[in-house]
């Protein structure tokens, strides 16, 4: 239990400097970056730690996962240090808050510190696994894990890109990007996220780790119903209107399918 208690000093370190970063720019937006950097170290720190475990699982979750959360955390960072305004989903929680604004978001990033050590769990888990425990189909789930996280990474990076190309240009101020990727899902960025989450049971089929496939469902959870995509829609509402009410019935929200004509 030693690595767990080092993986949670590491994530509220991290989580703390993003705190004071935040006081000091009045922009809460840091934290999505420190919540991707935290796990990235955290998987570069178990594959290390866990010397006894299995080498190829130690070796995936090392660079398959401590690259997907570099970039992610990089993207989010980049686009952080790009924007002087403060995300909207944070000044409408900083707004609410008033003068208890400060202790509000320093329970929020404490939180944020937990739910990263949570989410470190399947690269914990993984890598304490004995060489021993595996069994011959390990390799073709691990096979498997990355051609999904292969897929992910591709879909998430596109859609990045689009988004960012889009709003790039001045004259789509106040509109909503309807083409590539964003034809299919109002949201497939979230969408490959989530299904990055997919490869962690795949790899503990071979272990007997059930539990893992726990983690697409709570991120669907997430990202579905509670942090992601609710404040997103209630943003892009608010500055967009009636162009997204009509974007929202001719796309999808979350699982990609064939836009509406």
């Amino acid at each position: 239990m030693a690595t767990l208690s080092a993986l949670a000093c590491m994530d509220l370190l991290i989580m703390l400097v993003c705190y004071v970063i935040a006081q000091r720019t009045h922009r809460a937006g840091i934290v999505d970056a420190g919540w991707s950097l935290a796990i990235m170290l955290s998987s570069l720190y178990v594959a290390w730690h866990h010397m006894g475990g299995d080498p190829a699982t130690r070796l995936f979750i090392a660079i398959a996962s401590g690259l997907w959360f570099a970039r992610l955390g990089s993207h989010l960072l980049l686009r952080y240090f790009s924007e002087s305004r403060e995300d909207g989903r944070y000044a409408q929680m900083r707004r609410a808050s008033g003068a208890w604004a400060g202790r509000v978001f320093l329970l929020f990033f404490l939180f944020q510190a937990g739910l990263a050590l949570l989410f470190s769990l399947p690269a914990w888990l993984l890598t304490r696994v004995p060489t021993v425990d595996w069994s011959d189909h390990h390799f073709v789930w691990l096979t498997l894990a990355g051609l999904l996280m292969l897929i992910a990474w591709i879909g998430e990076s596109l859609a990045d890109r689009q988004l960012a190309r889009f709003r790039g240009e001045p004259e789509n101020r106040g509109r909503t990007l309807r083409t590539g990727l964003w034809a299919w899902s109002r949201h497939p960025n979230y969408f490959f996220e989530w299904l990055h989450w997919l490869a962690y049971p795949l790899i503990g089929m071979s272990a007997g780790l059930h539990v893992l496939w726990l983690y697409p469902a709570l991120m669907y959870l997430f990202l579905r119903y509670i942090t992601g995509i609710p404040f997103t829609e209630q943003q892009a509402l608010q500055s967009r209107g009636e162009d997204y009410r009509r974007y929202q019935r001719e796309t999808p929200i979350f699982f990609p399918r064939r836009p509406r004509p």
